[in-house]
């Protein structure tokens, strides 16, 4: 009896100190800096602070009550454009208005196994993110103009798998699946998918980042796609990353893509600077570094940039945790990002203010930037829409971003929604998905009229080469290695 009374004791003594354990686990470490420090062109760093097991902020997902919606900023009203969707992401506007919202979510996958995976699956679905994709994309359509959307039209089809991306082309819709971009004849208008699609290219499937944005150059005759890293830091093996945390260039005249910019852990939204004429984008940049590490961003990506991932984040700061040899002279061409977003706040959708939007003159020029939100931060970050003020040379004032909308996170740490993309309707609203919340808002100005159009920057023609009217000739000096005896 005494025996099996000490067994009790020391069961219990193991369980106790296993459940503090893991209560002092789930804790995590606390941000140090107020979340601003961690935005702008200078964002502050703090020192690494490497964890094995990562810090968990998970808000709980608790949808909208009806009638209730976000805040939006001062000057600016939201409302419902259309609501009841299931895990609407990236938004499509028509030409004749229409909008095209996909409903997706991540393809069924094995997780990585061991107790990251068991984090994962918990997260995922803490998070409202586990749920199968509905592998659709929905038509929604406001015919009488009042703002709201009154009719909506399921399209689906056995080749949306995981569907994100979306642009229409010369009578043909592309769409990013998880796994490759397929497209199908399409006219504005049109409420269905039907027959098998033509597919453009293959890219690499699945991964902790599965979404895969698409986005044409002004002239339509490139297409340009986002494809995110399998991993947080390649520990995986880099084999595993091949094709990505990088984003695509495919030439529609040659039939062939090549990879634009690389060493972007997870670039997500996709727009061009109407002043600058350049391609910008937003990154979820790594985890496990502390909740202060590292700043998401916001940058322009000229062909062929290098951002570092995974062995350097922003610029000259190595990650001691990768495992696979840098490239050789790599570390001097990475490219510092222009702007940064705030610490794990995972910015989505992007989209730059243009001609003809009803934001009002405060908006008139920058980007508004969906903040998705942090999991692996405290206190939580993100869960917002803001903007960032862009001065008339295209580049981002140092001025932390702008609050558009708010109020998706309660006081109590659960989130109402997540706000995930933006793009601007026909009539210069403009469109927030929020896909937890189900919901797609709209968000004006009242009484502001449509901004002028922005001018872009006159491009600089090379100067003509010189003439060589006549013959040079180069003479050593005395001093002049060239006369000296070589050893």
């Amino acid at each position: 009896m005494l025996t099996i009374r000490k067994a009790l004791i020391g069961l219990l003594i193991v369980l106790v100190a296993l459940g503090l354990g893991f209560m002092w686990l789930l804790r995590g470490d606390s941000a140090q800096l107020a979340l601003d420090k961690t935005t702008g062109p200078k964002p502050e760093l703090a020192e690494a602070a490497p964890q094995w097991f990562p810090t968990i902020g998970i808000a709980k997902p608790i949808g909208w009550a009806d009638g209730a919606k976000p805040v939006a900023a001062e000057g600016l009203v939201v409302t419902r454009f259309a609501d009841k969707l299931d895990h609407p992401r990236a938004l499509t506007v028509l030409p004749n208005g229409d909008v095209l919202a996909a409903e997706t979510n991540g393809p069924p996958q094995r997780g990585p196994g061991g107790i990251t995976g068991l984090v994962m699956g918990y997260l995922f679905s803490a998070a409202g993110a586990g749920s199968p994709s509905p592998n659709k994309i929905v038509v929604l359509r406001d015919s009488n103009g009042d703002g709201v959307a009154d009719q909506r039209f399921e399209m689906a089809n056995p080749a949306l798998s995981s569907p994100f991306g979306m642009v229409l082309r010369e009578g043909r819709l592309y769409v990013g699946n998880h796994n490759g971009i397929v497209s199908w004849p399409f006219t504005p208008g049109q409420t269905t998918l039907s027959g098998t699609p033509e597919k453009l290219m293959d890219l690499p499937g699945g991964g902790n980042h599965w979404a895969r944005n698409l986005a044409l150059s002004p002239d339509g005759s490139r297409l340009y796609v986002t494809v995110g890293s399998a991993s947080n830091i390649a520990e995986n093996g880099l084999d595993k990353e091949k094709g990505r945390a990088a984003i695509h260039e495919y030439d529609f005249k040659t039939k062939t893509s090549r990879i634009y910019a690389q060493g972007l852990r997870n670039s997500n939204g996709l727009d061009w600077n109407p002043r600058s004429g350049e391609l910008w984008t937003t990154v979820n940049e790594r985890d496990m570094l502390g909740s202060d590490l590292v700043p998401d961003y916001l940058t322009n990506v000229p062909l062929g940039a290098q951002y570092g991932w995974p062995w350097v984040y922003w610029k000259k700061n190595i990650d001691d945790r990768v495992t696979d040899p840098m490239p050789r002279d790599m570390y001097s061409y990475v490219r510092k990002p222009e702007y940064g977003l705030g610490s794990h706040v995972a910015p989505l959708g992007l989209a730059f203010a243009r001609g003809g939007n009803l934001m009002g003159d405060r908006f008139a020029s920058g980007a508004f930037v969906a903040r998705h939100g942090s999991w692996n931060r405290k206190p939580l970050s993100g869960y917002d829409v803001v903007f960032v003020a862009f001065d008339n040379n295209g580049n981002a004032l140092p001025k932390p971003p702008v609050p558009v909308l708010t109020g998706f996170l309660t006081k109590a740490d659960e989130t109402q929604g997540r706000p995930t993309w933006v793009a601007f309707a026909k009539d210069g609203a403009l469109l927030v998905s929020d896909d937890t919340g189900g919901v797609i808002w709209r968000v004006v100005a009242p009484g502001a009229k449509p901004a002028a159009e922005i001018t872009p920057i006159p491009a600089t023609p090379m100067p003509p080469a010189p003439k060589a009217d006549a013959k040079f000739i180069v003479r050593p000096t005395m001093d002049s290695d060239l006369t000296r005896p070589q050893n």
